[in-house]
């Protein structure tokens, strides 16, 4: 929630990351889609199966959240029954509202893909704007130039959310990892990190 807006980033409710075999989640959700309060926005970085999971965009529809995506990622939306009316797509450094909230899309050095659609979508960062807190979510990513940028065009900010446990040494186009999940906090500027994509799935060697 950021300045009375409540935005769900790469929300993850199904039981695999894949279609019905790939690695399953360690814990059930602690919350379910039904008790959630009310989302004002659902945030997606990029289609892949653990980023983007069609139970949980599914089980969305029933809301009112729009649903705000990189280039090329509406598509699946619209086919799993999105209404296109509630689906954004934007490129970097684009941006669209949602209530007092800005949504920017960063650049992000990363994939996309999922079945038959390998690097049909664009991949991004997120910078959630508000009038007194900012919040930037790294999606995946791996080290890139553009880092600083996001800093100095959108922060400071008052958190980041980074991805920081899924790498491998042989990812260094996909993933950082915790010592450059740090670096990258401080080249946007944050003030507190979170570490995400740690906790939930097994996915790295």
């Amino acid at each position: 929630e950021v300045d009375g807006v409540r935005v769900l980033t790469d929300p993850f409710w199904g039981d695999r990351a894949g279609p019905g075999v790939g690695p399953r989640r360690f814990f059930p959700n602690p919350i379910a889609i039904v008790d959630l309060p009310e989302i004002d926005a659902v945030v997606i970085s990029h289609d892949h199966w653990d980023h983007l999971d069609e139970p949980t965009i599914t089980a969305l529809r029933s809301t009112e959240a729009r649903f705000v995506v990189p280039l090329g990622v509406g598509a699946h939306l619209s086919r799993w029954g999105v209404p296109d009316a509630r689906i954004t797509e934007l490129d970097w450094w684009e941006d669209t509202t949602v209530g007092s909230l800005t949504l920017t899309s960063t650049p992000a050095r990363h994939e996309s893909g999922r079945g038959l659609t390998q690097g049909k979508a664009l991949w991004s960062g997120w910078a959630l704007t508000g009038p007194e807190h900012r919040v930037w979510y790294s999606g995946d990513s791996s080290f890139h130039p553009d880092l600083a940028a996001v800093g100095e065009r959108l922060g400071p900010f008052d958190v980041t959310l980074i991805e920081s446990g899924q790498y491998d040494e042989h990812w260094p186009d996909n993933h950082w990892g915790p010592e450059l999940a740090v670096r990258a906090h401080q080249l946007v500027r944050g003030e507190r990190m979170v570490p995400v994509h740690w906790a939930l799935l097994s996915l790295a060697p």
